[in-house]
């Protein structure tokens, strides 16, 4: 490249040997230079190789006096013309003026759409609409022209020939928009006037164009946005081979800059004779000019910076980090810088993952100038040169002594594009948008995130419009089908087999409730927290791990390995401006999304207290190095948690089981407990199920709904805004207090804490999305009923054994007699209190007839039948009795008799039964019962000696088969 420079400067030199160039020729954007200067740049980014630079410009001549001796050197050079790059910027104008995209690819495009045929030119014409300055252009229309070669070129030398492509851009719109191009150039604007033929206009417009505009600090600066990449490189691969190239990288943002002003032309002033000179470009660094242009002045140094004059643009600083399923085994992460200007700033927000394209760019380190000590710069090292005669030196001692190299710098990206990556955790990250002129900020993820507070049917709107034609007709089909609830719980996580109950949790979890504002202000969260309780091998971690590829705001912690300030935000100190920031911890990174906390029972307390804030009130208070604030944290959070002692005990209650506080765990929506129970049907099933998976991979199960189109339909459903009808406020009032009934005295007993107005919210929350789920927009009776169900189910289901209610001993059936019920009475050990000896020995003479007749006999009857009930059952007639003897203790001062008893609670249960075998095992089950509460020490059995008022022989010998429970001394009431 230089000896090419040089042999045209020489030949300059030797023929214009006499030619003096004066002011007047001089005029425009014409000026002398050291270096060849290249077509203007109206770039983000560097000059090409053949262009001039204009931090090393020299403006003018390098002093007034004509009779010194001319340097040959010093003269005006003839502009060289980058040749390639010239015919790229008129193949490129040639492709955006005339593509035009074929209707079956992208659909059918909304009304407002049809402004031209020509799918560029539309989106120059809403860029006026919109007051817009970035066209948008698909990479694969460039790839579906028929010669590759301007695609390899944008590809292979895309920092060279930025400039040139954004002057393509500035002349067709000139050409198509030529009012809105006017009102936003910057002054003396090199397109407008050297392609004024190409915009139609005469030279008063073009002079016209070069004139200051009203709004020259906030000036719109057109840029080229490119997408659908083929291929997205990841973090970990950027070479040197890949400076100045076009490409896309995918990464996890980890922080943000505040957006602030960055100077992109300045206008200064010369401090000496008040010249101005206009648009010097900066390139990432503060440039001034290289010499005043005025003859006279000769000024290099004075130069005062005019700010009205000056040209500025938005300008942010993205850190990423490599994603989580792309880092080589025992490597660390790697992060980057990525650099967004104009309206690209506040598209990537913390915690998203996002594709970014553009170019990737040397830039200097400024964290290693900064560092303390000698300045690291370009030296030649003399400290080991020879002394003496000692020739050589003593060598190299290691990388300080190496003092020409310079590692001052490091690699950035300047983005022009970012877009969210969906691509679940193990895919390959690819961009399959569909842009849509007439709709192309929407239809490219580029509008802000759906407001909760927005009317549901503005966010529905906004939703759709990002959606394809086919992608439309997908979704009405889904929400009108019927069962859609049952069919997306089916589709959810379908690796995971069985467990419809926790998918149904998940699910809603994943629609939410719906976040209020009341008129003080306070916050009520509609985001569901759920815990998952349950046995190894219960696959909790899968649903955790599944949420998180399915969600792109998802993130996955674990218990033992999270401290306090990793989970809610730490205040770090930047290793640039040296002031305190804040870092976002987990739960701020998974804002509007879902936390999942694994191992939850191993942290340690005081980490558990921390996020005791966020999720209630959804907010995360720190006050901490000077810094006091308080950040969102609106996160659902998805818990997983081992029994103590590793297994589920069914004999206690959820809270003896997992190791909580009471505050946490009325924090938690729902509680879902997996047991690992031995069943053969099921057993055999699962292990169909996971062979089949290791056999056939993905085509062992066959959702009915894909990921993508459960993603889909999950976002519309959010835009849904459910209310109440009077039917269900009433009914939920009526089941708020079934489940404080049963909470408080005389209930089943069974609750795994207390039920408290959280419970209630819960109630709300679960029903309000149910009905998102079903994308209605009233909540009916029935979804209150099933998520009442669910609370029933998670929160109350404490599994306990069923009660064998006959005694260990009992080994006769019922008889008819009362000898049998003598013998059976002595059978089950309640001997009668004050009996005589000789009872007690006739009745065990009764017992031995009977077994010798049994024995006898052909059909023996069973040893050791046991009857069960469940543990529920057990409990109401339990609290039945203990009700009714209590009440007539308190009144009367005596028991009930036990006949008496029996007589009342079959009353009480007489619209349950039909027929008179039910009557009959009734009364015989309560029999069974009473016997199992005196074993108990509930009650207690007082006979005939032992009654009030006994005076005559005849109905002692009656009484002493009466029986009369009292309760026993040890019996607590109060807490059944």
């Amino acid at each position: 490249m230089s000896s090419h420079i040089d042999a045209i400067i020489r030949s300059d030199a030797l023929s214009n040997k006499d030619e003096v160039p004066t002011p007047r020729n001089r005029q425009g954007p014409l000026r002398s230079s050291p270096r060849p200067r290249g077509p203007p740049s109206e770039s983000n980014g560097a000059l090409s190789d053949a262009e001039a630079f204009p931090d090393d410009e020299v403006v003018g001549l390098r002093g007034t006096d004509r009779n010194r001796p001319r340097d040959p050197m010093d003269r005006a050079v003839p502009k060289v013309v980058d040749k390639v790059g010239e015919k790229v910027a008129e193949e490129f104008e040639k492709f955006l003026d005339q593509y035009i995209e074929d209707p079956v690819l992208s659909g059918a495009p909304p009304s407002s759409a049809a402004v031209s045929d020509k799918y560029y030119i539309a989106q120059i014409h809403g860029l006026r609409i919109y007051n817009l300055s970035t066209l948008y252009v698909d990479f694969q229309h460039l790839m579906s022209l028929q010669n590759n070669t301007l695609a390899n070129a944008i590809a292979n030398d895309y920092y060279r020939y930025l400039p040139f492509l954004t002057r393509a851009l500035h002349n067709l719109i000139a050409r198509y928009e030529p009012r809105y191009f006017k009102e936003h150039r910057q002054p003396t604007s090199a397109s407008s006037q050297t392609n004024s033929s190409v915009a139609g206009n005469g030279l008063s417009q073009a002079e016209s164009m070069g004139e200051k505009t009203t709004n020259q600090q906030t000036d719109k600066l057109f840029t080229l946005a490119f997408y659908n990449l083929p291929l997205v490189s990841r973090v970990r691969q950027l070479r040197t081979a890949s400076i100045g190239k076009l490409l896309s990288i995918s990464g996890t943002v980890t922080r943000t800059s505040e957006v602030r002003p960055e100077l992109y032309l300045a206008t200064f002033t010369c401090e000496g004779c008040r010249t101005t000179i206009t648009n010097i470009e900066q390139v990432f660094r503060y440039t001034e000019p290289t010499q005043c242009p005025n003859l006279t002045c000769g000024n290099r140094q004075g130069w005062r910076l005019d700010i009205r004059q000056s040209t500025f643009v938005d300008w942010q600083k993205v850190r990423i980090q490599e994603n989580s399923s792309e880092i080589p085994t025992g490597s660390m992460p790697r992060t980057m810088d990525v650099i967004l200007r104009g309206e690209i700033v506040d598209r990537a927000k913390a915690g998203e993952k996002c594709i970014f394209t553009g170019a990737l760019i040397v830039v200097p380190d400024v964290s290693q100038l900064g560092l303390p000590g000698v300045r690291p710069e370009a030296t030649r090292d003399s400290r080991n040169a020879p002394r003496g005669g000692d020739a050589g030196g003593s060598g190299i001692t290691g990388l300080k002594a190496l003092g020409v190299r310079d590692l001052t710098y490091r690699m950035a990206f300047l983005a022009c594009m970012v877009t969210p990556d969906n691509s679940t955790p193990g895919q390959a990250a690819s961009q399959q948008l569909n842009g849509q002129a007439g709709n192309i900020l929407a239809s490219l993820n580029q509008t802000a995130p759906i407001d909760p507070q927005d009317p549901g049917d503005h966010a529905q709107e906004a939703f759709l419009q990002s959606l394809t034609a086919s992608e439309i007709e997908e979704l009405k089909y889904m929400v009108h089908s019927d069962h859609i609830y049952s069919r997306l719980v089916n589709s959810l996580a379908p690796m995971v087999y069985g467990h419809e109950i926790v998918k149904k949790g998940l699910l809603l979890q994943l629609m939410g409730g719906v976040s209020k504002v009341t008129p003080e202000g306070m916050q009520l969260r509609g985001d569901l927290n759920i815990c998952i309780v349950g046995d190894p091998s219960t696959s909790k971690s899968q649903f955790l791990k599944y949420i998180c590829s399915f969600l792109p705001r998802a993130v996955y912690t674990s218990g033992k390995a999270s401290s306090a300030a990793g989970l809610t935000a730490a205040v770090v100190k930047d290793e640039e401006t040296g002031e305190f920031t804040i870092e976002a911890g987990a739960l701020m990174l998974a804002d509007n999304g879902i936390c999942a906390i694994d191992e939850f029972d191993k942290m340690d307390i005081g980490d558990q207290v921390a996020i005791h804030e966020a999720m209630e009130q959804q907010t995360i208070s720190i006050a901490k190095a000077g810094i006091q604030a308080t950040l969102n944290a609106r996160t659902s959070i998805l818990a997983a948690a081992n029994p103590v002692g590793g297994r589920y005990n069914r004999k206690t209650t959820l809270r003896a089981n997992i190791n909580m506080s009471a505050p946490i765990m009325s924090r938690f929506d729902l509680f879902f407990i997996i047991l690992d129970e031995c069943n053969e049907g099921v057993d055999r099933h699962l292990a169909e199920h996971i062979v089949n998976i290791h056999r056939l991979r993905d085509d062992a199960v066959t959702p009915e709904f894909t990921t993508e189109q459960l993603q889909r339909y999950i976002r519309f459903a959010k835009t849904f805004k459910p209310e109440f009808t009077p039917e269900a406020k009433a009914l939920f009032v009526e089941k708020y207090k079934e489940l404080r009934a049963d909470d408080a005295q005389g209930g089943i007993g069974r609750n795994s804490y207390r039920i408290t107005v959280r419970q209630l919210e819960s109630m709300i929350r679960l029903s309000e999305a149910i009905a998102k789920a079903n994308c209605v927009e009233d909540v009916t009776p029935n979804f209150v009923r099933e998520a009442f169900n669910l609370l029933r189910q998670s929160i109350i289901s404490v599994e306990k054994d069923d009660v064998e209610v006959d005694d260990e001993e009992e080994e006769v059936l019922d008889g008819a007699n009362g000898n049998d019920d003598g013998e059976r009475r002595n059978q089950d050990g309640d001997s009668p209190m004050g009996d005589a000896d000789d009872q007690d020995d006739d009745g065990d003479d009764g017992a031995d007839d009977a077994r010798a007749r049994r024995a006898a006999s052909h059909t023996p009857g069973p040893v050791g039948r046991r009857t069960k009930i469940t543990y529920d059952k057990y409990m109401a007639i339990l609290n039945m009795l203990v009700r009714r003897v209590n009440e007539d203790e308190m009144t009367n001062g005596e028991g009930v008799e036990g006949e008496e008893l029996v007589v009342w609670y079959l009353e009480q249960k007489e619209e349950e039964m039909n027929t008179q075998e039910e009557l009959e095992a009734e009364r015989e089950l309560v029999r069974k019962v009473l016997k199992r509460m005196v074993k108990d020490n509930i009650l207690m059995q007082i006979r005939g000696e032992g009654l009030d008022g006994v005076d005559s022989g005849g109905e002692s010998s009656r009484d002493a088969e009466k029986v009369v429970y009292v309760l026993h001394p040890n019996c607590a009431v109060e807490e059944m």
